[in-house]
């Protein structure tokens, strides 16, 4: 099984991919993936280049830089785009968490201020929500947001934020308030990153882009920095959630990556690229489940978090095959001329681990699975 489509969704998807394959595209991505350590690029031309054509965030309205296709257009792009090669983080996070999440939640004065920038590629965000003590759990986290007048002051760290350095703003995690549910009083602001009381230092990591820890030491942002409503942050981030949790970006990178493996291959691999090809259709197949549930208007939360766990534990199985089949050939990177595919395995191996850990753990995800739809105590 594989998802269909129609003529009009196959037109635009020849589209992007004629300009994914132009030679200046091409030269572009490679460059990006040579880079030196700890100096990968943020936007670059190609994503300008979709931004001037509506295409960057094509799903939303063109009075906000898209050009009023559906979520699953965008999805198209999103796919094309890691079938590519390109480097997608700045996007996703600028385009499909944050910039969705002012698209649903934001105020019309958020929306014009912030959605075109990012629509056109010419900004981007990021956000700030683990802290160092908790990690992920984002119900215990100590960043605090204190009253200043009509305004705030944000206090404390947030750590492993992708692309922070490259980053206009983020959309950060704060308590306003303490009371006996740890999941009240959580807000929800748009902070800017270049600015007075906010501190970026790099936490180095064996994947292909950095990390960050952010140290929000007194930043000043208003009352119409805050997205949706003081207090009601927790609400906002589960309705967000299952717009991150597609796991489209997992299995088009599990895709990619067995598109390669075929290719370089020994003899005698065909029962195990068999069995890796059937786990990647089935990741598709979950993912495109997701973005079904979008755009007919009924996210849902449980096929989510199928799809995050199934698609990320599938594009780290997928890595980890490359190399117990290519062997130790297959751990040059992209610097190396010798490197296999232009690096494409190392680079995979290095952010596997990530990629069960971001956007919610496996372990996080089976656990919702099991409490939400198995009846299991959670």
């Amino acid at each position: 099984m594989m998802p269909t489509f129609t003529p009009e969704q196959e037109e635009f998807r020849e589209e992007v991919c004629e300009l994914l394959c132009e030679d200046a595209v091409r030269d572009e991505i490679a460059q990006a993936r040579r880079a030196p350590f700890g100096q990968e690029p943020g936007l670059l031309d190609v994503h300008r280049r979709l931004g001037k054509l509506g295409r960057l965030a094509t799903n939303w309205p063109e009075r906000y830089g898209g050009a009023g296709r559906t979520i699953v257009d965008k999805a198209i792009l999103t796919e094309e785009m890691i079938r590519h090669g390109v480097p997608e983080n700045v996007h996703s996070l600028g385009i499909d968490i944050v910039g969705n999440a002012i698209h649903l939640f934001g105020t019309e004065e958020q929306k014009e201020r912030f959605l075109p920038g990012l629509a056109r590629g010419e900004i981007t965000a990021n956000v700030l929500f683990s802290e160092p003590d908790v990690g992920s759990d984002l119900a215990s986290l100590t960043t605090r947001a204190e009253p200043d007048g009509e305004n705030w002051r944000l206090y404390g760290r947030k750590i492993y934020n992708m692309k922070a350095q490259h980053s206009d703003f983020a959309l950060c995690a704060a308590r306003t308030s303490t009371g006996p549910v740890n999941f009240s009083g959580i807000t929800l602001f748009l902070v800017p990153l270049k600015s007075i009381g906010m501190i970026i230092e790099p936490v180095w990591n064996l994947s292909e882009e950095r990390f960050d820890l952010v140290t929000l030491d007194g930043i000043r942002v208003g009352a119409e920095d805050v997205l949706g409503e003081v207090g009601d942050g927790w609400q906002v981030l589960n309705d967000v959630l299952p717009l991150e949790r597609t796991g489209l970006d997992h299995s088009a990178k599990a895709e990619r990556t067995l598109t390669a493996l075929r290719e370089h291959a020994p003899p005698g691999c065909e029962e195990r690229l068999a069995e890796l090809e059937t786990r990647v259709r089935a990741a598709r197949l979950l993912a495109w489940r997701c973005i079904t549930d979008l755009h007919e208007g009924r996210p849902d939360k449980v096929h989510s978090a199928t799809a995050k766990w199934y698609t990320s534990e599938t594009a780290k199985a997928l890595s980890v095959a490359a190399v117990e089949l290519l062997g130790p050939r297959a751990l040059l990177d992209a610097r190396d001329p010798e490197a296999i595919a232009e690096g494409l395995f190392d680079a995979s191996l290095r952010e596997a681990p990530g990629l069960t850990l971001a956007q919610g753990s496996s372990e996080i995800m089976l656990f919702f699975v099991a409490g939400a739809k198995l009846g299991l105590p959670s």
